[in-house]
């Protein structure tokens, strides 16, 4: 038994919800540093405060990867961890901006950072299952289609998310400035609500136009090795297993853990520190300087450019399983990374800011191809059955540099860089050339 060839229209439907989770992502990556600077926090401090990101990946994915395999229900295997998940993370959306009006609780900085802890907490919980969804339901020869129109569902909505603040004070007149009533301005007030609502419902209209299969129906997709495997597993799944399932991993997942380490080391610093390198180096302010008009305008610059790189990416994803089918994924994500590290790089000698809209169209090749590629890669050598723990699983390499940035990513700008933050950006880069080596030591079952 196959499973059924998936339409263009069926898959997009599908992946739906992903951009609505990416939406939400992108106004925080867009700006979470910026606010929590609003309620107080120094620079050196920033990457402290972004390791619950991190975190909670750590944490959730495996746990839910595991769940999601092992459950079903009448909503479906995967259906009720989207749902769940896009509720959640709309509360932290809402109340991050204004995590003053608990003030007479405690600071709204720690306010902000728990907002902070829910919103990373929620999306992992929503976004991990879409990363198996697509494993359970595609035939392995639309498994690099599937992911990358999972590709070009997040960079549409990061394109609005990181956009909206922009657009909400220069179309239409609300503020980007603090007043009296809000250190926030208004306008990421407004952004971040709107983010929550189109979350909720894009996650809705995945949950209602797709079929899961089931279980019994998925066993059937296995091939004979498998089920031959598979017939002396008659103990109950249990949580504990995924620790069994950890040191069981495929090489393929080996390997990829190294290029996946230094891609997200380098995505984790672009994320942290690109709003105080871009007020210092470009518009010339203070390292401290969190109050000034043009802080808010160098903070509203950085949502257009962030925009710019997932605009990209959105496009180059559907070229992407075109370009692999010539040079092979592994030379595709490779020459991707490389691309991306130029655009990174680039960042310390551009003169001005419309120069870095150059910059962010290189780095979004590189983020179109590590939201595709290593999945495509990863998927055909994952046994249907352990689809979605190992997808949880290989999310370890994914925030473990991330964690290891945030420990040290503020002393080496305070330490190392002399608070020149923009040299972080610099090393992000460096970490994109480093991935773009190791990616060509990845053995891939599809290269001929």
């Amino acid at each position: 038994m196959e499973k059924r060839k998936l339409s263009f229209w069926e898959i997009w439907n599908m992946s739906f919800g992903f951009l609505g989770i990416q939406m939400g992502f992108a106004l925080q990556n867009a700006n979470a540093s910026r606010i929590l600077q609003i309620f107080g926090a120094d620079v050196h401090e920033l990457s402290w405060f972004w390791i619950i990101a991190p975190l909670m990946g750590l944490i959730v994915q495996p746990i839910i990867g595991h769940y999601s395999d092992n459950t079903w229900s009448k909503f479906g295997r995967r259906k009720p961890y989207f749902l769940s998940g896009a509720l959640l993370a709309s509360v932290g959306l809402i109340l991050m901006p204004q995590a003053e009006i608990f003030i007479a609780f405690m600071p709204a900085l720690w306010v902000g950072a728990g907002m902070l802890m829910i919103m990373d907490a929620s999306f992992n919980i929503a976004m991990e299952p879409f990363r198996a969804l697509v494993g359970d339901n595609l035939r392995t020869d639309q498994h690099t289609l599937g992911f990358s129109v999972q590709t070009a569902l997040i960079g549409i909505g990061a394109v609005v998310g990181s956009w909206l603040p922009y657009v909400l004070t220069n179309w239409f007149g609300i503020s980007n400035q603090s007043s009296t009533t809000s250190a926030v301005p208004l306008n990421l007030i407004y952004s971040f609500s709107i983010g929550a609502l189109i979350l909720v419902a894009s996650i809705l209209i995945t949950i209602f136009t797709t079929k899961e299969y089931t279980p019994e129906e998925l066993e059937q997709f296995r091939d004979e090795q498998e089920h031959k495997e598979a017939i002396g597993e008659t103990k109950e799944a249990k949580l504990s297993d995924v620790f069994s399932d950890f040191a069981k991993m495929p090489e393929t997942m080996r390997q990829l853990s190294w290029v996946q380490f230094f891609s997200w080391f380098g995505l984790f610093g672009m994320w942290v520190f690109t709003t105080p390198a871009i007020a210092q180096h470009i518009y010339g302010l203070s390292v401290n300087d969190t109050k000034s008009p043009e802080f808010q305008s160098a903070g509203d610059w950085v949502g257009i450019i962030f925009g710019v790189y997932n605009a990209v990416s959105a496009i180059v994803a559907f070229g992407l399983p075109y370009i692999a089918k010539i040079y092979g994924r592994r030379k595709t994500h490779a020459i991707s990374l490389v691309l991306g590290g130029i655009g990174l790089v680039s960042m310390y000698f551009m003169p001005n800011k419309e120069a870095l809209i150059f910059s962010m169209v290189l780095v979004g090749f590189a983020w179109a191809s590590i939201l595709a590629m290593p999945y495509a890669i990863l998927a055909g050598s994952i046994q249907p059955k352990k689809m979605g723990v190992y997808m949880g699983i290989f999310n370890f390499f994914i925030v473990i540099p991330q964690i290891i940035n945030a420990l040290i990513g503020g002393l080496l700008v305070k330490y190392v860089y002399q608070d020149q933050a923009i040299l972080a950006i610099v090393m992000s880069g460096i970490s994109f050339f480093i991935a773009a080596f190791l990616v060509l030591k990845v053995k891939d079952s599809k290269d001929k």
